[in-house]
């Protein structure tokens, strides 16, 4: 990063480019001796021969000399001051506005001043109480008021514009002002309030160009117009920080305007709102009474139409009542005659019930009877079978039975219980022709297996 004041350097080229500027461009050798300021198309000539390139400025005074040699005549515009001297006198032949004389080159000379007014331009980068940078620009507007004394104390030999010198005097006393009141007031100060700036300057520029009263006459001159155009923040930075406030409170004071608005449009709208909310409700309460008359009107109707119902109702109700009492007369008439069938039948069921039960008895003793006859016949009959089946079996030889025996003898094998042990039963002993031989052996057999079992 460099070290360099890059103010303190543009401070010394001002100064610098200052001093430049207040030497008088002085009248070359070869005019001075013809008499007189150079015209401008000498002027255009010698600058253009110098390579300058520039072209007069137009504070020159533009003056026509006429006649030859020692008789010439000097014409002075009427807004041009010109003073004219001559060797040997202590005092000027002409002063004044306007004014033309004769002129003898050999021992005249005259300077012609402009008497416009004039206006200077001001750029002054100062410093403030709070060591910021501060542009600010102004102008100062001033005349010639007293030309006799003007010409003796301010330099007006410059060919090309006699006012350049005064001009940057002027310049340079106003800049010095400004920078000196500017460094007193703070930055919100020089922004805000320019006419402490005014006033400083003005009263400068008076005292100096004007005198400041007693026996000091000052320059001659008269101080027109004192302006600040512009106070600028060198800082950018600076220049946001202190716009914000206002910027803040602008912008706090544009949304309150914009909520006031917002509130203007709401109140409107709800306005609106409650109107058609009005008319809606009024226009409800009709439809809402023409409901009523409607619903009134059918609810008579309904009503006339209920009543002539509950009438039918009733006299339906009446009729089934009546109805019903016949019914339930008639109905108990005939659980009457009913009771008075089931009392027949419930006697004729007891009668019926005793019969039966008389012939119940009855039958049970033929039943009985014929059971005791068919007891007494079925033992006759068991009777008459065994002495059948005696005469039968006596009837058979003692062949037949053996082999009756013999063919049956597996099968009481097999229902024979298996012996625990064994035992010998001799049969013959009896007479084993007859079935009474027979039979007693068999009962010996089984006499036998019953005592082993």
């Amino acid at each position: 990063m460099s070290n360099t004041n890059t103010y303190l350097d543009q401070v010394v080229r001002q100064q610098e480019r200052l001093e430049a500027d207040l030497r008088s461009k002085r009248v070359a050798p070869a005019q001075a001796a013809a008499g007189g300021p150079p015209s401008p198309r000498d002027r255009s000539r010698a600058a253009i021969a110098e390579g300058a390139g520039q072209q007069p400025t137009p504070n020159a005074v533009e003056v026509r000399v006429t006649g030859f040699g020692r008789w010439k005549t000097v014409l002075v515009p009427p807004n041009a001051f010109v003073v004219h001297t001559r060797r040997g006198k202590a005092e000027p032949l002409h002063v004044g506005l306007g004014v033309s004389f004769r002129y003898n080159p050999a021992t005249d000379s005259y300077l012609v001043v402009p008497g416009a007014m004039q206006t200077i331009l001001i750029n002054a980068y100062c410093i403030c109480r709070e060591l910021q940078g501060v542009l600010v620009q102004a102008y100062v507007q001033w005349i010639i008021q007293d030309f006799s004394t003007a010409y003796r104390r301010l330099d007006f030999g410059d060919a090309e514009d006699p006012m350049r010198v005064v001009n940057l005097q002027l310049k340079e006393q106003a800049e010095a002002a400004i920078k000196d009141k500017v460094s007193t007031l703070g930055v919100a100060d020089v922004l805000s309030d320019k006419q402490p700036i005014i006033e400083e300057l003005t009263s400068r520029l008076r005292a100096v160009a004007e005198g400041s009263g007693g026996a000091d006459e000052g320059l001659g001159l008269r101080i027109v117009t004192v302006q600040i155009k512009e106070a600028v923040v060198s800082s950018s930075r600076l220049w946001e920080n202190l716009q914000k406030p206002y910027r803040s409170e602008q912008g706090r004071i544009a949304r309150l305007a914009e909520l006031g608005a917002e509130d203007a449009v709401a109140e409107r709208e709800l306005t609106g709102q409650r109107q058609r909310e009005t008319q809606r409700i009024g226009s409800e309460r009709e439809l809402a009474d023409l409901r009523a008359q409607r619903a009134a009107h059918e609810f008579d109707r309904e009503a006339a139409e209920a009543l002539r119902r509950s009438q039918r109702e009733q006299e339906d109700a009446r009729a089934l009542a009546d109805l019903q009492d016949a019914t339930n007369r008639h109905a108990l008439a005939l659980e009457r005659q009913l009771a008075a069938e089931e009392a027949e039948i419930g006697r004729l069921r007891i009668e019926r019930e005793a019969e039966l039960t008389r012939l119940t008895a009855e039958a049970e003793l033929l039943l009985a009877a014929a059971r005791a006859r068919a007891a007494h016949e079925r033992a006759l009959l068991d009777v008459e079978r065994e002495r059948l089946r005696a005469d039968i079996a006596n009837a058979q030889s003692a062949e037949n039975l053996q082999a009756q025996l013999i063919d049956r003898l597996p099968e009481i094998v097999a229902k024979l219980p298996k012996p625990a042990e064994l035992r010998s039963v001799t049969i013959g002993g009896t007479d084993g022709t007859t079935v009474a031989g027979l039979i007693a052996e068999l009962s010996t057999v089984v006499n036998a297996l019953r005592s082993g079992h």
